[in-house]
């Protein structure tokens, strides 16, 4: 599987796996760690998860998932804004870290701008560095504009990503957000690439490029996601079908053609637009 850098030289596989509403319903969670450890026998060992997903609940999963294997896993967790300042931010991570049963979380997110300023959350999240709670830090839901005022505070260069959301319904950052990251060298996490709710799979477009290639929607949606050598795209899944079938996207090349049959139905964005979020 293709593989993509974050700044600091660590490595990941393009396809990872989301945890979005894991963990909601106790009776689910064993299916939900084994649909994860599906997942990182196929070689998605990127998992995402969130304080706020299940209000903790998903994070309970992947530690779940995890027991005996920490060490196999890349393990990206979410701060609440409301926690991400000098005082909340240590605390909200060692409620996660405890949750998680491991003693370092390889990078921590901001999960959405709020009122605390950048510069205490930077401050905050630098001192987690340094004690060796985090390996990284990044956000999430930041568009150009709060990425530049990141970057000019002391410290805020060392923003490893920004994970948003992203999928042919969703083109946005395609205008300047996916090309402000790159000429920096950061990734971006895509978020919800095959859409929400399944409306996306029932598109004709995906469907005719599917069918072309003998592959599901779903597939496709990923496959065009992953086309940006700068994207990690995180579906989740707690079905093993669906977790089988999410890995063997990351062997599908869109064409020209593809591409085309595409960008008719959800055309590329010509001006900026505001930052889309689930």
């Amino acid at each position: 599987m293709r593989t993509v850098a974050f700044p600091d030289g660590r490595t990941v596989p393009a396809l990872g796996q989301g945890t979005w509403h894991m963990g909601e319903v106790r009776a689910n969670r064993r299916a939900e760690a084994e649909a994860l450890r599906r997942g990182l026998d196929l070689g998605m060992t990127l998992i995402d998860t969130a304080e706020m997903y299940a209000d903790g609940g998903a994070e309970e999963v992947v530690a779940e998932a995890l027991a005996g294997r920490r060490d196999d896993a890349f393990v990206v967790s979410k701060v609440l804004p409301q926690n991400a300042g000098r005082t909340r931010l240590p605390a909200a991570c060692a409620r996660s870290l405890r949750r998680l049963r491991t003693d370092r979380i390889d990078l921590y997110l901001l999960h959405w701008r709020g009122s605390v300023p950048l510069e205490e959350t930077v401050a905050a999240m630098t001192a987690l560095l340094r004690a060796g709670h985090v390996r990284a830090w990044g956000v999430s839901n930041l568009d150009v504009a709060d990425l530049t005022a990141l970057a000019a505070l002391a410290g805020g260069g060392a923003c490893a990503t920004d994970q948003v959301l992203y999928n042919p319904q969703a083109r946005g950052i395609e205008f300047d957000l996916l090309a402000w990251c790159a000429l920096r060298g950061m990734p971006v996490m895509a978020y919800s690439p095959v859409g929400q709710g399944g409306r996306l799979l029932r598109d004709r477009a995906l469907a005719a490029v599917a069918r072309r290639h003998g592959v599901t929607p779903a597939q496709v949606a990923l496959a065009w996601a992953l086309r940006h050598p700068g994207v990690i795209a995180i579906p989740k899944s707690s079905d093993l079908a669906h977790v089988q079938e999410n890995a063997a996207a990351a062997a599908l090349t869109l064409d020209a053609d593809d591409l085309a049959t595409i960008d008719r139905a959800f055309p590329p964005p010509a001006h900026r637009q505001p930052l889309a979020m689930l």
